[in-house]
């Protein structure tokens, strides 16, 4: 089963940019499974349409993160617009989350 996934809510006809992001996530681990559900919660009520979420399985692609530097999951990477973030943990700190991706709440 290959579980890289992108869940993606394209800009379409906005002028603003698009927050792009890399969710590194270990299958379905308990702390990977609640930082997708944190981090869809946040999306869906202050970004609407204006986000880019890749999900990537480091079980299945060990070499992409340790290329990309990730050693701990799971790991968000916010990714644009600069400056460029990471987090690492279930993104259960609401505020910490908004505020390392630039989302005013």
């Amino acid at each position: 089963m290959r579980r890289k996934k992108t869940l993606a809510k394209s800009l379409g006809s906005r002028l603003t940019a698009a927050l792009v992001m890399r969710l590194y996530v270990a299958n379905s681990a308990p702390n990977s499974l609640l930082a997708i559900a944190n981090l869809q919660i946040i999306c869906d009520e202050f970004l609407q349409d204006n986000f880019k979420l890749e999900i990537v399985d480091v079980l299945e692609e060990p070499l992409r993160a340790l290329a990309d530097g990730i050693l701990v999951t799971p790991s968000l990477a916010k990714l644009a617009p600069s400056p460029i973030a990471k987090i690492v943990g279930n993104l259960s700190d609401k505020s910490s989350v908004m505020r390392a991706l630039g989302i005013r709440g």
